[in-house]
């Protein structure tokens, strides 16, 4: 393999050598050895469950960020592009897993996979409509729902009957666009959504229809209403589209756009992070800028794994403050036990 550079030699040790292309369950084997020798997935070696979790999430993020055509397929020059191979290396070289914040974080993966089981009560490992509606406290509109079943990537294809729900491996690559709409790949899930007759432009007509039914929720939530052609002529002046009749992709992956683009989508469609956009504090914004965090989902992640990790330590406290209470009483103690596995720890995914 000496004429090769690190990138071909890469990529030719994952691939299958008949193929052309890297295919998802071509990672499987390195990620298994990931998590047989990485001391910090250590603790997992004897949650056979979790672990193909983590093996599924860490292999959909990568397509996710990869293979941005969305065709389940990455090519060599795919490869070239992205960051994977010095992700790669920087796991293999960091004890720290949750340091590599690109694709292998174990943190990342519990916050995708607790806000996946949050949602699938019936634990048949597929969200559906309804399920999806109640994600981040009822913030998405019903119209974008449907969108998003209907028109949004999905990373390896559509099986048959999945046009009524969304499998973890959709869900993930929803929740990393939501969480984060300032880089291409969400840019563009985003656009698909609401590019409605796919046309490739978003017209106003279109954008109108979005806002109307914001419009109707502020009403109804008791908010002050801001119109549509207020709200427009904010986001125009911060995009600056080429085109004052209409955005084009393009408009929202300009350098000076990428941060503030995601505006707009939460405008169109998530009223709580429009409301929090519209009502935003300067020096927290500033703070934001400054603070540690490449990306904004994984300021999101960190946030979340610590709400995560707080509401566990909560139960987990209370739980033995009820068995202080009930020391004296033996056969009550055994009774509240059983009680408090099948309530408390089975509803937990770890």
């Amino acid at each position: 393999m000496e004429p090769y550079d690190p990138a071909a030699r890469f990529f030719r040790l994952i691939k299958q050598t008949a193929n052309d292309c890297i295919f998802r369950d071509d990672f499987l084997p390195y990620i298994k050895e990931l998590l047989s020798d990485h001391p910090g997935l250590e603790f997992l070696s004897n949650h056979a469950e979790f672990q193909e979790k983590y093996a599924v999430t860490v292999i959909a993020r990568i397509f996710y960020s990869v293979n941005k055509c969305h065709s389940g397929r990455i090519t060599l020059r795919q490869i070239r592009r992205s960051d994977l191979l010095e992700a790669f290396q920087q796991v293999d070289d960091e004890e720290d897993i949750n340091k590599v914040t690109r694709y292998f974080s174990y943190e990342h993966f519990y916050v995708l996979y607790c806000r996946f089981w949050e949602l699938d009560h019936d634990r048949d490992y597929r969200i559906t409509r309804e399920d999806l509606l109640k994600y981040g406290d009822h913030s998405l509109s019903h119209m974008i729902v449907d969108r998003i079943f209907d028109a949004a990537p999905r990373p390896f294809g559509k099986p048959e009957g999945s046009k009524d729900f969304l499998g973890y491996e959709d869900f993930i690559f929803f929740m990393l666009s939501e969480e984060d709409k300032s880089n291409e790949v969400s840019v563009r899930y985003w656009f698909s959504c609401v590019d409605v007759d796919g046309d490739g432009k978003l017209n106003n007509m279109e954008m109108r229809s979005f806002y109307a039914v914001q419009l109707h929720r502020m009403q109804c939530m008791g908010h002050e209403i801001v119109p549509f052609e207020d709200m427009l002529c904010q986001m125009m002046d911060m995009i600056k589209p080429t085109n004052p009749d209409f955005l084009v992709e393009e408009d929202f992956l300009k350098p000076e756009c990428c941060q503030v683009s995601g505006a707009l989508f939460d405008a169109l469609f998530n009223l709580n992070k429009y409301l929090m956009f519209e009502q935003r504090d300067p020096f927290v914004e500033r703070q934001k800028r400054e603070d540690e965090f490449e990306t904004d989902w994984d300021r999101f992640a960190c946030m979340d794994y610590n709400r995560l990790a707080m509401e566990e330590e909560a139960r987990e406290e209370e739980a033995m403050e009820i068995d202080w209470v009930n020391v004296d009483d033996e056969e009550d103690s055994e009774d509240f036990n059983s009680a408090a596995g099948l309530g408390g720890v089975s509803e937990a995914p770890f």
